[in-house]
This record gives C-alpha cells, structure tokens and sequence, in this order.
C-alpha cells in the first residue's frame, strides 16, 4: 500500500485541515526550553496556509490523566506558534468545547488555530475502542480533511491519531513523509559501511532494535546504562551500575548471533565510575575490567563512558557512510558525564554520508549540548516510534494512511 500525500486531499482553499501535530515540547517553570518539535511541523503547516486552507492544529503534551492541568496547557506553544509562523494563531482554551467551536468558526482561509491538550479529555488515549471513537467524531466536526504530521504518536491507538483518521478525508504531513524515507534507506538501501550507536537507560527496550538490524548493520556500539548488561555477560564485574541480569542470556544470544553474522559489537573499553548519582560525585575513569577496583568499591556506578571509548566510538561513526543513533552515551545532563554523548554526537556532525539522530533523549542531547538541527543528517521527532518502526513492526497511525 501506498502512503496517502497531502496532494491526495486536493484543492484545500477554504476547507477546515485538522492537522495532528506533535508540540509535546518541554517546559520549565511556563517556558519552553527545545522548541524543536514545533519547528518540525511548520512545512506541514505553512504548505496548508499557503494552499488557503483553514488550520486546525491539535496535539497533546505531556501526561494529564484525562483532565486539564495548568502545568500542560499549549498556551505557550500557540505563542511560540505565532512567532514562528510569523502570524497571530488563535488558541482554544478547551478542546471539543465552545472555546473550540469559537476558534475554528472565525477561521479565514490561510489562518491558524491551536486547540487545548488532547489528552485533557480521557477519550485521546482511552483503552475502549468506543471512548476513542466518541471523541474522534467530537472531533472531526471541525473538519473537512485531516493530516496526520505527529511522527511522534503514530505507533499510539489513540482517538486523533488513529480513529480521527477514518472519519475524514485523511493524509500523511511532510513530516512525516520526511521520517519515513529517512527509516527506509536506514532499514532497506542503507549506503555502508552502516553503524548504529544505542544508549540509554536498559537493554530491554533496545532488544526488539537490535535484533531486527543485527542482520543489516555492520557495527553495533552500545554505550549508555545498557552497557553494563553487556559487560556482564561477558563476565565483568559492574558494581551498582544499571544492570538487567534477566537480560544476560538474551544478550548472549544477541552476542552470538553478531559474531555469525560478522557483524561487529562495539563495547567500551573503560568508563568513568562515580560514588553516587550525582553532578558533582567524585569519579574515575576506570578499565572495563576494574570498575569495582576504585575507592568506591562495589559501591561505584558507571554514568559514562571513558575518554578511549568515546575516541574509539567517534572513530567507528565518522568512518561510516550510515549511522543511526538512539540513546545517550551517559547522563548528560551532568557535565562531568557528558563528554561520551558530545563526542558521539561531534562524530555523527562529520560523517559524510547519512547521519541519524533518533529522537527522544538523542535530540534533547545534542541540542542541549550545543548542536544545531542541521549539523545532522536529520533528526527524528519520535524516539519511541523511531524504534517500533525499526524493530520492523507496523504503526497503526501509519497503517490508518494506507501506509
């Protein structure tokens, strides 16, 4: 099947476009701190104003249990909408109320709507298939067509992304249009040598990942809290350092299957061990053979990886042609922990090919560690759909797209 395209909706002059977004941005203290996901959907969105259609932007952010909550309002992203769209977006202070109704009746052509949160209303993300299917028809009476532009949501069955999507004219947005040709030359055509970094916090939600591209890469490096899993199923000892011991035999046989299918695995070589999790907790840089041997004995945790790790791993990347990477190489947000995720990262910014930031704490990394969008290759807006796209399972927000 074929993915249904914008140009698939005809002539939208005049017509109502709901376009499912994803402004699932982060906030501190009412402000917003990485605007990234919104400048993500301005193409979406500016194709729709300049072809005169009637904008009705709706998205969710954060977690609310199905009721509003000041601290997840989108009224910060209507404004920063506003500013980058260079043009006033109105904004709704409900979603299906009559501060809704209000804003998409005094729509013009080429204007701009914002609705509340979604998930305001426990139907978004309700585990009954009528709940949805209520609050998407609540919906689409402010439609005439939808576009679906939230890569981040569309491995979700939830109301707008899925069941919104049967009851009005319905297409994918550029958005993602982009993240899907990008996955296919990572999965199907990927120019080699090819090399996917992974990180973060446990093996367990990497297993489907791995698995689904041993057979495709040529290296795999692992860094990040998973690597202590991998370090002790080859027999390392790894102090207090975050360690899935129910994964060691999977991880075995991922080990394996790797060195059958000549597929090189990537592990650190040292890592800096620190007393305690902590900004400023004492640390040393210690072999992978002796992070129990500092003074902080079995009590130690690792929380990066070491410097000739870090030089070894930039050196596997830059020599790629393709890297996909998913996960920090530590705990960055500490600046003592975050040399292995800026080195990654500075790496990924030199390799003359495709480079792939996917998503999530990946994106929020690089750009909280000082690097611009368009040093990359591209950037992913959705790390848990990235992944489940990569695993090689199907996305019920893409399949309602013919996808």
């Amino acid at each position: 099947m074929t993915l249904r395209t914008l140009d698939s909706l005809g002539d939208l002059a005049g017509k109502r476009v709901i376009v499912r977004c994803d402004l699932n941005v982060p906030l501190s203290d009412g402000k917003i701190t990485d605007d990234g996901r919104i400048r993500a959907s301005l193409p979406t969105l500016n194709t729709l104003i300049e072809r005169g259609a009637r904008v009705v932007i709706v998205s969710h952010l954060g977690r609310p249990k199905g009721e509003p909550e000041d601290r997840y309002s989108l009224a910060p992203v209507a404004a920063r909408l506003s500013e980058l769209l260079g043009r006033e977006v109105a904004f709704a202070s409900d979603t299906i109320g009559a501060s809704a109704a209000e804003a998409v009746a005094g729509l013009e052509n080429g204007s701009v709507a914002l609705l509340e949160n979604l998930r305001f209303n426990a139907g978004e993300t309700a585990k009954d298939d009528a709940e949805r299917a209520a609050f998407a028809a609540s919906l689409a009476q402010f439609g005439d067509a939808f576009v679906s532009d939230g890569f981040g949501v569309v491995h979700r069955k939830q109301a707008s992304v899925y069941e919104l999507a049967g009851l009005l004219p319905s297409a994918a947005g550029l958005l993602i249009a982009a993240e899907l040709d990008v996955l296919d030359r990572l999965t199907e055509t990927p120019e080699r040598p090819y090399a996917v970094v992974l990180g973060g916090s446990k093996v367990s939600d990497k297993l489907g990942v791995i698995g689904h591209l041993l057979p495709r890469v040529d290296r795999l490096l692992i860094g990040g809290g998973m690597l202590f899993t991998f370090l002790a199923a080859r027999g390392y000892k790894v102090g207090s350092s975050l360690l899935e011991a129910d994964q060691i035999d999977t991880v075995l046989g991922y080990l394996a299957e790797a060195e059958k299918l000549g597929v090189e695995i990537v592990l650190p070589t040292d890592v800096i061990v620190a007393e305690k999790f902590a900004a400023d907790a004492a640390h040393e840089v210690r072999p992978v053979d002796s992070i129990e041997d500092t003074a902080f004995g079995a009590s130690g945790i690792g929380l990066d990886i070491g410097p000739d790790t870090a030089a070894a791993f930039a050196q596997a990347v830059a020599g790629s042609k393709t890297v996909f990477w998913n996960g920090p190489m530590g705990v960055f947000e500490f600046e003592a922990f975050s040399g292995g995720t800026r080195a990654v990262a500075e790496a990924l910014t030199a390799v003359d090919g495709l480079s792939v930031v996917g998503g999530g704490d990946s994106a929020a990394a690089v750009r909280a560690l000082g690097f611009a969008d368009d040093q990359f290759g591209h950037i992913s807006t959705g790390g848990g759909a990235s992944l489940e796209f990569l695993e090689g399972k199907r996305l019920p927000g893409l399949e309602v797209l013919g996808w």
